[in-house]
């Protein structure tokens, strides 16, 4: 590898505030932010929006959809472009 042309890589923590979640892994982001770990070292941090302890699909509180509405708002859309002289449900 050449010298000086690649970023550095080394420890840092990731932080989730909203879950209280953080892991220790190598990385090559930077931050002026710091945080004593649990071995009394001290790390960069970075805070995150959403990890694996916050976001829906790992925790399983997932957001229920209102399809019924969707399906209701899309007859009414083409209920008004249909063309006249067709029934609902006719075979072609």
């Amino acid at each position: 590898m050449k010298p000086d042309i690649h970023p550095k890589y080394d420890y840092v923590v990731y932080r989730d505030r909203s879950a209280d979640f953080a892991f220790l892994t190598r990385s090559t982001a930077v931050s002026s932010k710091t945080i004593e770990w649990t071995d009394g070292q001290t790390y960069p941090v970075i805070d995150v929006e959403i990890s694996s302890a916050s976001h829906p699909f790992w925790t399983g509180r997932q957001r229920l959809l209102d399809t019924e509405g969707r399906v209701e708002k899309f007859r009414a859309k083409y209920a008004r472009t249909a063309r006249p002289g067709k029934t609902k449900g006719a075979a072609d």
